[in-house]
């Protein structure tokens, strides 16, 4: 049996594995679904001071107080940056780490320059946010949720609960310099639908899949897999313990 935390993505809690957390039980594994600060259920505590490092903490202390150990710590989309975080203040708890089609960050990146993002989208964001009288915030990307959920059901059930996501969690740099932390055995799990031909996923996913120092694995799914994609996303997770 096998211990999991997923750490999910920015406008997402804890509730958006909902459907993958009974296949992950029902094959004997524990899980562990943590909302971050000012997300999901957790949104009444959204300020504006809310950070990447108040997001490494918060999974910090998940794995400390509830005492895991040897966990499996998935990160998917921005959470793969908070996971490279709490790797660094906890690598003793953990047995591996997972970049669900996510950015894999560098010493000094923060989750903006570690996904590529251009200067165009940085300064749309804080538009949109002021626009939407949230500055401080990314409003909820609702149009784009729905491209990618074919399904009207399915996507109005994941609209009603996204919530604005703090910026300063995208901004705030990254320190990784603990070899220890970097010695943790990875892996790499990519959804290509959807993706830009020869962009920086695709690059991503290309460099990790011929490095023999990652575990790859690639999902028949777009970015939206946690809830279009459960089974298939459920069984790499189950191939990589």
């Amino acid at each position: 049996m096998a211990t999991f935390v997923l750490v999910t993505g920015n406008h997402f809690g804890g509730w958006s594995w909902k459907n993958v957390t009974p296949l992950l039980r029902a094959a004997g594994h524990e899980v562990w679904t943590p909302t971050l600060t000012g997300l999901g259920e957790r949104v009444h505590l959204a300020t504006p001071d809310v950070d990447l490092d108040t997001h490494i903490t918060d999974v910090v202390n998940l794995l400390v107080y509830e005492d895991l150990c040897a966990v499996t710590l998935v990160g998917y989309s921005y959470g793969a940056t908070v996971i490279a975080g709490v790797a660094e203040r906890a690598p003793e708890r953990l047995a591996q780490l997972v970049f669900g089609d996510g950015a894999v960050p560098a010493d000094g990146q923060s989750d903006y320059d570690a996904g590529a993002a251009s200067e165009a989208r940085r300064a749309a964001e804080w538009a949109a946010a002021a626009a939407a009288g949230t500055p401080g915030y990314v409003p909820i990307p609702a149009d784009g949720v729905r491209t990618l959920i074919a399904d009207e059901a399915a996507a109005a059930w994941v609209v009603a609960r996204m919530t604005p996501h703090p910026l300063a969690t995208l901004t705030q740099p990254l320190r990784l310099d603990d070899p220890i932390a970097a010695a943790i055995p990875r892996a790499f799990i990519y959804c290509p639908e959807g993706k830009t031909a020869g962009g920086s996923m695709e690059r991503l996913a290309a460099r990790l899949r011929a490095d023999p120092g990652w575990r790859y694995r690639e999902v028949a799914a777009n970015h939206a897999a946690p809830i279009t994609a459960p089974e298939a996303l459920a069984e790499a997770f189950r191939s990589l313990v």
